[in-house]
């Protein structure tokens, strides 16, 4: 049976017996991908290409006196060495402001610099030639004159009076303030039985994708038409910024993007020697292609979670959380990114901490300041990491302070799960959470209390481990309250078309991109399920605006809970048209019909009537037999973008287990467990592995990655023998469990799990520290745990 006998209307997707809602199935590119026929922008080879390999700053500061390329002009293979001034005439500036973040500013921006470079790594010149190898050998004897000019680098002296303004004409060099005052806060605190206070620090990491940002632009002066094939998260947004600044339409621009090795939020952003690249193309009227090396990548990809976040909290000796107060700082580099700009990462600081919490007594200060250092911005769980460590830290704080177990004050003070809808302090809408649920359900995981019993047990024998506990909330399904309303043409819905072709297979036209997570998959499996059709015969098309319907792309753990319902929403109205139809074909009612494993069949006992291979043939070749009046329409279009909310917040809780040495400081990770609840699981094994992926980098964050900078702005390991990054001989095996609280907001449920992993992990990591610690009175407030950083603290160094 299809249909439900009390109301007699069609199951919906995520309960039809044949539906592939909520169950593994194998990925539809996994063996193209695991054949190695995966096709990256790297392997993108035209006819006529030439290669760029950018000229970049040695100095974090300084005027550019004079550029000197004519003997690298004259080396084998060089085609032009181009200029910021020679390529301004093809290429706009721009500015990575929002109007509705008040009072944030941004000098423009220019895709090689003209007169002065502002980071270490700028670019200053492009050498195009027609090999890599070739333009990187011109570009060696490339000759710039420099005057080097003092480096603004540490936020903390950046607002000084005596440090100097990065760009004169802002004034100063803060580029964002943000402040806001929520209850009774100073009441709040006087009433208070204890108060703890620290001061958080973060060090600046980036992204370290497998495949490095990468672009081919190919200017067609005949047809006016410039493509673009890049490994870029939002295709759509690409498209409408590379024609806004070329003096283009944007029918005269086409994105494809393919195979993308790792995005984290580093290939969402506009950068300027992309934007280069698709000038010097129009330029020069030839393919050009830029590929980042590592260097490069260190150098100029987005960096993020640079804070200093001063915070305190009120609490009684009962337990009660009485107010949060934070002051955060953050240096974003010489420029805010665009378009998304630099500033919401400490905006959503302000605006995630103490979520998870029922006080409604907080205080809270952002600023953003420039520095000449590479450009910060959105990275994996923007903010949710800062916002998480800073208030799960003093939680944990607020424990010690009157003696509670860390998880028994976090159970006396979260947002009970009988209290949605409701708003947190900052103004935070939530719709559904189930902090108390996942928290019941880590605690069993975990088996707390032996875990209790075995740390005891163990410091009896001088071996310290340590247990930390971290509850977070989640942005994710961001409506146009995000972007949209401050301006930036950053599409927050999605669109799916779905047509059912000649054959009766389905082929499935998406907005969303594949960046490795599973797109592919939750767009087949959701297509299948409401279609009647296995997934082997749906054909799932992304990341080329010339086919795909207009949409946002991959961001903000948005691609199921808004992709995905566009595609439910399709698929609906395409099953609808096939059963209208297959009604006229067989002298029926549409609602005596359903359509299963690939045919038209009764409703009632499931018996096959007419496959839609069949189905098919007769409308695309045989319309001459149908009924007059009735003309098929086998494809459907639909959009989807929220409105009642304007986000879709998950919610879970982390756990580590860990053990220090306090020799050698160095930290072991035993075991890390994750419940979250994501709304409707699509695909389980993805939405697992999405959250495990999300932790490592969490771990990363915690134990590793540091951008280290020296006072003249120099970034001193920008490789991989220098930087480091977790592997896997260091991480823990990751336990995940689930709560399911679907949106109602859609019809699929499916909120967003891509940054849950990655939002609480540093914060559980850190507080598992100071748990093994505590016998030694030593609380550390800053990240990454470094070895030294442990000694210090132990005053062993």
């Amino acid at each position: 049976m299809t249909s439900s006998p009390e109301t007699q209307e069609p199951l919906s997707a995520l309960d039809r017996p044949n539906s592939y809602i909520g169950k593994v199935v194998p990925r539809p590119n996994l063996d193209r991908l695991m054949q190695g026929r995966g096709l990256y922008v790297s392997d993108l080879e035209l006819p006529r290409m030439a290669h760029v390999v950018f000229v970049r700053s040695p100095h974090a500061h300084a005027n550019i006196v004079a550029v000197d390329a004519g003997a690298a002009k004259e080396m084998p293979g060089v085609i032009a060495v181009v200029t910021g001034e020679e390529l301004a005439s093809v290429i706009t500036p721009w500015v990575g402001v929002l109007s509705h973040l008040k009072g944030l500013k941004s000098a423009p921006q220019r895709a090689i610099a003209i007169g002065r470079v502002c980071w270490q790594g700028e670019a200053v010149a492009a050498v195009v030639a027609t090999s890599r190898a070739a333009a990187e050998d011109a570009a060696e004897i490339v000759s710039v004159g420099y005057e080097e000019l003092e480096a603004v680098t540490d936020m903390r002296t950046a607002l000084d009076p005596e440090t100097p303004v990065i760009h004169a004409s802002l004034g100063n060099n803060l580029a964002f303030e943000r402040t806001l005052d929520a209850g009774e806060v100073d009441a709040a605190f006087a009433g208070s039985e204890e108060i703890a206070e620290a001061e958080f620090i973060f060090g600046r990491h980036t992204g370290v994708t497998l495949e490095p940002r990468a672009v081919v632009a190919d200017w067609n002066a005949a047809e006016t038409r410039l493509t673009i094939y890049q490994g870029t998260q939002a295709p759509h947004m690409v498209q409408n910024i590379a024609a806004l600044h070329l003096g283009l339409e944007e029918s005269q621009v086409r994105v494809v993007c393919k195979d993308v090795g790792g995005s984290f939020g580093i290939k969402v952003h506009i950068y300027a020697d992309e934007m280069a690249t698709y000038a010097l193309s129009k330029l020069l009227r030839r393919p050009v292609k830029f590929v980042a090396d590592r260097i490069e990548s260190f150098n100029t990809d987005i960096h993020a979670r640079d804070h200093r976040c001063r915070g305190r909290i009120g609490v009684t000796r009962d337990g009660t959380i009485t107010a949060f107060e934070i002051d955060d700082l953050t240096g974003i580099g010489p420029y805010s990114m665009y378009p998304r700009t630099s500033a919401i990462e400490a905006n959503q600081v302000v605006n995630l901490v103490g979520g998870p919490y029922r006080t409604k007594n907080y205080r809270a200060r952002a600023r953003v300041v420039f520095q000449n250092k590479n450009v910060m911005c959105q990275y994996r769980a923007v903010g949710h990491p800062i916002a998480c460590s800073v208030t799960e830290g003093l939680v944990d704080l607020a424990a010690s302070k009157i003696g509670m177990d860390p998880l028994e004050i976090r159970r006396r003070n979260l947002i009970a799960d009988d209290a949605y809808p409701c708003a947190s302090a900052s103004g935070l809408r939530f719709e559904l959470l189930s902090h108390h649920t996942a928290l019941n359900k880590l605690m069993a995981m975990m088996d707390y209390d032996a875990l209790r019993t075995e740390q005891a047990a163990l410091r009896e024998k001088n071996i310290h481990r340590g247990i930390g506990i971290a509850s977070f909330i989640e942005v994710t399904n961001p409506s146009a309250a995000f972007y949209g309303v401050g301006g930036a043409k950053i599409s927050s819905q999605d669109g799916v078309a779905v047509r059912l072709d000649a054959q009766g297979s389905v082929v499935c036209q998406t907005s969303i991109t594949e960046q490795g997570q599973g797109s592919e998959s939750l767009t087949a499996q959701i297509v299948g399920s409401v279609l009647g059709v296995s997934m082997s015969r749906v054909r799932v098309i992304l990341g080329d605006t010339d086919q795909t319907p207009y949409g946002g792309g991959t961001w903000a753990s948005r691609g199921a809970g808004i992709g995905g319902e566009a595609a439910l929403q399709a698929a609906k109205i395409l099953r609808k048209n096939i059963l209208d139809v297959a009604a006229a074909i067989l002298q029926s009612s549409p609602t005596e019909l359903d359509i299963a494993d690939n045919a038209v069949v009764n409703a009632d006992d499931g018996a096959p009537r007419i496959e839609l291979r069949e189905l098919a043939r007769i409308v695309y070749f045989r319309p001459d037999t149908l009924p007059p009046g009735i003309q098929p329409e086998l494809m459907a279009t639909r959009h989807f973008v929220p409105r009642e909310y304007p986000f879709a917040f998950t919610n879970g809780v982390q756990a580590s287990w860990l053990e220090v040495d306090t020799d050698s400081g160095f930290v072991k990770l035993f075991k890390h467990w994750v419940v979250e609840d994501c709304g409707t699981l699509i695909n389980p094994q993805l939405v697992d592995e999405q959250i495990r992926g999300g932790v490592v980098q969490g771990l990363g964050a915690a134990l590793f990655e540091k951008c280290v900078y020296d006072e003249r702005g120099q970034l001193t390991n920008a490789n991989m023998a220098d930087y480091l990054v977790p592997m896997s001989g260091e991480m823990p095996d990751i336990d995940v469990g689930h709560v399911v609280s679907p949106t109602a907001e859609s019809e699929l449920g499916a909120k967003g799990a891509g940054e849950a992993g990655t939002a609480g992990a540093a914060a559980a990591v850190a507080n598992a520290v100071n748990d093994a610690l505590r016998p030694f009175g030593a609380v550390i407030t800053e990240i990454p745990l470094t070895p030294q950083l442990i000694l210090t603290s132990l005053k062993r160094i």
